[in-house]
């Protein structure tokens, strides 16, 4: 696709594919110092935190990942697109709730009961999505309301308390591995596939980096930028609900207490990644290294015994650097292309 557009001077299309380039090669720096990262903290916590390498570990580790990386693959091209999406958390709370309360209390048939959860998470992205796109509500807010709702719903429901799941050999293989491999983590990869998929060879994936980029200029060309944000924040929600179940699973039961700050974690990986938050930007590549960093890093401060209240101090750090990385970097490439 041609970056000069038929009213512009041919400079404009040089600037343009400059800053490709230099955004091309900010990512595949930062992916590199990510990998570098990454080599580190393995050597590091091999010599330091007892039982780091064991396979025991090393599983849990992949089954930690899916739980940030399955939500995470959707939340990259949500900030790509120039929005954000705080209320995964109390999503994949409320959906793992719904699962139990659907198979028990309400007699639901568990054929039944995991495609009307995915339906529901679904359409309570698209809504938020709805929001955004017909009354152009910021998506901080629109889905700052969802995260309370969400969390108080799920918890009302519950009495603030678990709610077990019977039996179920569906659960018992999404709790489990396959091949040795945790089921989750294999869930993961399959989600992983498809998104690089869309995000790079699709007219869809093209369009949402378009939305990011400049959302009037992509309205302009042609592009139906709210169906884009209603899906989105739909896609979002459906990941959600997809990791409310794997969550029951491990569980084996609903909890509307659980998952509290994934979102923070999710955005954390998305944003560790190199994805910029002002949109048009960002690489499902770099997410993974993200998400893997940051799983590492917990299951690191886990072995090592350190609090769990500083564990949260740590990762507010983190976030916070990512940022400041990101927007120093977007500030550089500005820089280097005016």
């Amino acid at each position: 696709m041609s970056t000069t557009t038929p009213t512009g001077p041919p400079v404009a299309g040089t600037n343009a594919r400059a800053r490709g380039g230099l955004g091309r090669n900010t990512q595949r720096l930062n992916e590199i110092g990510l990998i570098g990262a990454i080599v580190v903290l393995f050597v590091v916590l091999s010599a330091t935190a007892p039982g780091f390498l064991s396979v025991t570990n090393q599983l849990a580790i992949l089954r930690d990942a899916a739980t940030i990386g399955v939500v995470a693959w959707a939340m990259t091209l949500v900030v790509v697109a120039g929005e954000i999406d705080i209320s995964i958390g109390p999503a994949v709370a409320f959906s793992s709730v719904l699962l139990a309360k659907a198979t028990g209390e309400w007699h639901i048939p568990f054929a039944l009961a995991v495609p009307v959860c995915l339906a529901v998470g679904l359409l309570l992205g698209a809504a938020a999505g709805f929001l955004r796109a017909r009354w152009g509500i910021p998506s901080f807010v629109a889905t700052l309301g969802l995260w309370s709702a969400l969390r108080g719903l799920a918890q009302y429901m519950t009495d603030g308390l678990p709610v077990p799941l019977e039996a179920n050999g569906f659960l018992d293989v999404l709790a489990g591995s396959i091949l040795g491999i945790p089921t989750p983590a294999i869930i993961m990869a399959v989600l992983f596939a498809v998104f690089l998929f869309v995000a790079n060879r699709t007219a869809y994936g093209r369009s949402v980096f378009a939305v990011g980029g400049n959302a009037e200029a992509a309205r302009l060309a042609g592009i139906n930028v709210s169906r884009i944000r209603v899906l989105l924040f739909a896609t979002t929600g459906l990941l959600a609900a997809i990791s409310g179940l794997l969550l029951a699973a491990r569980l084996g039961s609903g909890n509307g207490g659980a998952s509290v700050g994934l979102e923070f974690d999710v955005i954390a990986a998305v944003v560790i990644g190199g994805t910029s938050l002002a949109g048009g930007k960002g690489s499902l590549l770099g997410t993974l290294l993200g998400v893997a960093f940051i799983t590492i890093i917990g299951n690191g401060l886990v072995l090592l015994g350190v609090n769990a209240f500083f564990q949260d101090v740590v990762r507010g750090v983190i976030i916070v650097g990512a940022v400041l990385i990101n927007v120093m970097l977007s500030q550089r490439n500005g820089a280097r292309s005016s």
